[in-house]
């Protein structure tokens, strides 16, 4: 079944990605069986929408006229993750641990949710959230 909505993001490393999003994050991300010749990829998928998480690499080999880009500009700019999490203090004290970028600090925001901004591996500026009711 295709999802409504959903987005590829070009990252370095596939183990790093998984490790973020599904061991810090806890959130759904498998490795998809591919067929042969397509790049290996993980999928986020969230109520009606797929992330695609596909290496930097496989992206250039597959379209070159995209190599240049990947190498020349940092991921990211002007995109935003917005993602909920269970857990969100177990995913900040994680966050601490590894030393990962932290833009904004675990907050609890007066609309009802805690509230966490940082980067994931690749740069991507993600906002994490979990609702408080």
């Amino acid at each position: 079944m295709v999802s409504p909505f959903s987005i590829q993001l070009s990252v370095a490393d596939l183990g790093t990605t998984e490790a973020f999003y599904a061991g810090i994050m806890g959130l759904p991300v498998h490795r998809a069986l591919t067929a042969v010749g397509a790049p290996e990829h993980l999928v986020l998928t969230l109520e009606g929408c797929k992330v695609y998480f596909v290496e930097d690499d496989a992206v250039g080999q597959l379209h070159p006229i995209l190599e240049a880009r990947l190498e020349g500009f940092p991921k990211g700019v002007g995109m935003t993750l917005h993602l909920s999490v269970p857990d969100i203090e177990d995913v900040y004290q994680e966050l601490l641990e590894e030393d990962l970028e932290i833009l904004y600090p675990l907050q609890q925001k007066p609309y009802g949710t805690k509230e966490l901004w940082c980067f994931d591996p690749d740069g991507y500026l993600v906002v994490l959230e979990e609702s408080l009711r």
